[in-house]
Formats: C-alpha cells, sequence, structure tokens
C-alpha cells in the first residue's frame, strides 16, 4: 500500500521548485506592517477538500494554476510536482551542459 501523502510532503516539494526557479521560499513578506507578495512564488493553495500549485503572478496577490489543475487530491499533485520539478532540473542540467560544448 502507497504511503500517505503529507501536506509537509507538498511543501518539501514546492521548496524544490521555488529554488531550482530561484524564486522567494514565501508568497508575501512582511514590510512596514503590510505583506508584500513576492511575485512569482510557487505555493500551495487549498479549497473544496483539495489543493493545487499556484504562483504569484501580480503586486496584488494574483495568482495562476501553472499546472492547469484545478484542485486535485494531495497524491495526484505530488506526482504532478514531482514531474514538474524534474522538469526544470533537467532543462537546468541541459543549459549547464550546453556551455561546455
Amino acid at each position: 500500500m502507497a504511503q500517505q501523502v503529507t501536506k509537509r510532503d507538498l511543501e518539501s516539494v514546492v521548496k524544490r521548485i521555488n529554488m531550482a526557479a530561484g524564486m522567494p521560499l514565501t508568497p508575501y513578506t512582511k514590510s512596514g506592517g503590510k505583506y508584500i507578495a513576492n511575485i512569482g512564488n510557487y505555493h500551495l493553495d487549498w479549497a473544496y477538500g483539495g489543493v493545487k500549485l499556484s504562483r504569484m503572478s501580480s503586486a496584488g496577490g494574483g495568482t495562476s494554476d501553472p499546472l492547469y489543475s484545478g484542485y486535485t487530491t494531495k497524491r495526484e499533485l505530488y506526482n504532478m510536482l514531482h514531474a514538474f520539478v524534474n522538469g526544470m532540473e533537467a532543462q537546468e542540467m541541459d543549459e549547464r551542459n550546453a556551455k561546455y560544448k
């Protein structure tokens, strides 16, 4: 039987995505008593009993759904997140290797 996917598991993969993309690790930063949106940050969005990956897309806190998955189960999102981060890391490796050709 497959091990249960937890919120912590998902957050760990999202942190890898933000690090691979060079994005801030949190969606908002508190500055002078106000919260400022960290544009480009990937984070989890929970609603309707499900979860999805969101990306901060505007200074006003607007987000996009980069996986076009909508809200889904933790297991399904976990698998999608791993495919996403593996693709990002593979592209990064290809770009590094291209420099040495």
